[in-house]
C-alpha cells in the first residue's frame, strides 16, 4: 500500500502520463479480472512476487501461491483479454534453484514459456537479472542502516558474490527486452538475460561502504560473518549449462529460446502444485515440485507445517 502511495505521489509530481493505482492481490483472480476488465491492457510487466529468500523459505506455501499462482492468474487473464505482450520479471535465483523462492520463479518462467504456445496472439517472455541496488530487500540499504547503528555489518560469507545493477539500468533493459519480445514469433517465447557485468564480492562491498562513511572496517565498524542461510548460494548464475545464449539487437540484452516440449503437461503439473498449496498438502507439494523441477531438492522448512 505504501509503495503504491509513493508511486502515486511521484507520478502526480512529474505529470508525465495518465495513470490509476489499483490495490489488490495477484492471487485474487476476481480482483485481477476487475482490473483487466477496466483497463484492457496491451502490455503487462509482471513484477509482483515474494522475493526474500529467507522469508520465502520459512513460508513456502505462500511463496508458491504468490509466485506461481499469482503469475498464472495474470498470464491467464492476459491471454483471455487479448493482451499483446506479457513480460515476467524473473531472477538469477531461478537458475538451478536451491531455495523455494528461486524454484517458484523458475516455475513462473516455465508458465510464461508454456503460455506462448497456448495463445495465438500473446507475446510472452521472461527477463532474468540479479540484485537491483536500493530496491526493497537489497543488501546495500541493510549495510547502510547497520553502519548508522555502529555495526556490526553482517556478511554471510567472505567469498559470497552477487550481481548488481541500478534501478534505471534494470527498468530500461526490461522495457527493451519487452520490445524485442513483441517482434518475435508468438510461439517462440524467450528468456532474456541482462548483462550485469562481473559479480561483486559482498564482503568487499560492505567494507567499501564502511570506508565511504569515514570509518575503518574491523576497527570502527565490525564486519561479522553469519554463515549462508538455508537455500542460499555462495554465488549466483544468470544461465545454466543447458541454456545457450544468443545476442540480440540491443546491447546488454541476450536471449535463449526456452522451448517447452510438452506445455500442456507443464500447465497440468503447475495446477497440481497450486491445488496442493491451496490445501496446504505438503507431501503433494513436494511431489509436484519434483515433477516440475527434478533437480530441485526442497529444504526442511517445506516439510514443516508453517
Amino acid at each position: 500500500e505504501y509503495n503504491l502511495y509513493l508511486s502515486d505521489q511521484n507520478l502526480s509530481h512529474e505529470k508525465l502520463c495518465k495513470w490509476k493505482g489499483y490495490l489488490g492481490d495477484i492471487g485474487d483472480e476476481t480482483r485481477m479480472r476487475e482490473i483487466f476488465e477496466l483497463e484492457q491492457p496491451d502490455i503487462v510487466l509482471h513484477a509482483a512476487a515474494l522475493k526474500h529468500v529467507t522469508l520465502s523459505e520459512l513460508n513456502p506455501v505462500e511463496a508458491i501461491k504468490t509466485n506461481v499462482g499469482g503469475t498464472s492468474n495474470i498470464i491467464n487473464l492476459a491471454t483471455e483479454y487479448n493482451t499483446d505482450s506479457f513480460t515476467l520479471i524473473s531472477t538469477d535465483k531461478a537458475v538451478s534453484p536451491s531455495n523455494i523462492m528461486g524454484a517458484t520463479k523458475r516455475i513462473a518462467e516455465m508458465a510464461t514459456l508454456a503460455a506462448a504456445t497456448q495463445s495465438p496472439s500473446l507475446s510472452a517472455c521472461a527477463v532474468r537479472f540479479g540484485n537491483v541496488l536500493a530496491s526493497t530487500g537489497s543488501v546495500v540499504p541493510l549495510f547502510e542502516s547497520q553502519i548508522r547503528r555502529g555495526g556490526p555489518v553482517t556478511v554471510t560469507h567472505k567469498d559470497a558474490t552477487r550481481y548488481f545493477m541500478t534501478t534505471q539500468e534494470a527498468a530500461a533493459l526490461v522495457l527493451q527486452a519487452s520490445a524485442l519480445s513483441s517482434m518475435q514469433r508468438k510461439e517462440m517465447a524467450a528468456v532474456y538475460v541482462l548483462d550485469m557485468g562481473e559479480p561483486v564480492n559482498i564482503d568487499q562491498l560492505a567494507r567499501q561502504l564502511i570506508r565511504l562513511r569515514g570509518y575503518v572496517p574491523d576497527r570502527d565498524i565490525e564486519v561479522a560473518y553469519t554463515g549462508l542461510r538455508p537455500g542460499e548460494k555462495l554465488t549466483e548464475l544468470l544461465t545454466d549449462s543447458r541454456e545457450e545464449l544468443a545476442k540480440t539487437y540491443v546491447d546488454g540484452v541476450m536471449r535463449f529460446t526456452g522451448r517447452i516440449v510438452d506445455p500442456e503437461s507443464v500447465i497440468r503439473r503447475i495446477n497440481r502444485l497450486l491445488k496442493a498449496a491451496e490445501q496446504r498438502d505438503r507431501p503433494s507439494m513436494i511431489k509436484a515440485l519434483s515433477k516440475l523441477l527434478p533437480d530441485y531438492e526442497p529444504n526442511g522448512t517445506l516439510h514443516d507445517k508453517v
